[in-house]
């Protein structure tokens, strides 16, 4: 497996969260010649950054930690965005107050983006939403398709955004609800894969302090 290489560029997109990635699994927002279909090396170096995301949750026992990766995938040139694939948010359970979800928090960090002093102004709030809809999720366990707090689930979140492809580390575990987050998923049109190569890992982070 090839090592994860280069740096997070933060001048643009400084959220706070690729701030704290330690170097050895920092990654530049564009990894990858985008010219090239993607191989599985390449998703599984993006989980390892959805993995970090998930180490980053306030261990609780009656939740999951889950971290999660948005990639957007520029249909055009976008003036001091560029046209190359790019991060464009990330997020783990409860980092917003509230019983917070990964997948809600890394849409809500991508939405964000339009708002801060060092976005270029072509990165509107309507760009956003386009990226977003060229969009592959990472997300180290399954999208919750029911919520026990009454929350809205993430994989409406996630079909409402237009999510494109979901990669997913782990089967969401019984523990809690009955998820049917997969199906619910490709219902909705999104592709969905599973990669078993880091589900372990997922999966061990999920049930930490539980």
């Amino acid at each position: 497996m090839k090592e994860l290489p280069g740096i997070y560029h933060i001048d643009l997109f400084s959220i706070g969260t690729y701030l704290t990635i330690p170097k050895a699994l920092r990654v530049s927002n564009r990894i990858m010649d985008t010219t090239q279909p993607k191989t599985e090396e390449d998703h599984i170096l993006y989980l390892k950054v959805a993995i970090h995301e998930a180490k980053r949750c306030t261990p609780v026992p009656t939740a999951f930690c889950v971290g999660c990766v948005i990639v957007a995938f520029p249909e055009e040139d976008i003036p001091g965005v560029g046209s190359e694939e790019f991060i464009i948010g990330t997020g783990y359970s409860r980092e917003i107050p509230g019983n917070t979800h990964a997948e809600a928090n890394a849409l809500h960090n991508a939405r964000i983006l339009a708002t801060l002093p060092t976005a270029p102004a072509a990165l509107t709030a309507e760009v956003i939403e386009k990226l977003l809809a060229t969009a592959t999720v990472y997300t180290t366990l399954e999208p919750c398709s029911v919520r026990t707090s009454g929350l809205a689930p993430c994989t409406q979140a996630l079909l409402d955004a237009k999510i494109k492809k979901c990669y997913i580390g782990a089967a969401e575990p019984p523990d809690f609800v009955n998820c049917e987050g997969a199906r619910l998923l490709k219902e909705g049109g999104v592709e969905v894969y599973w990669v078993p190569e880091v589900a372990e890992e997922c999966l061990r982070v999920a049930r930490t302090g539980q």
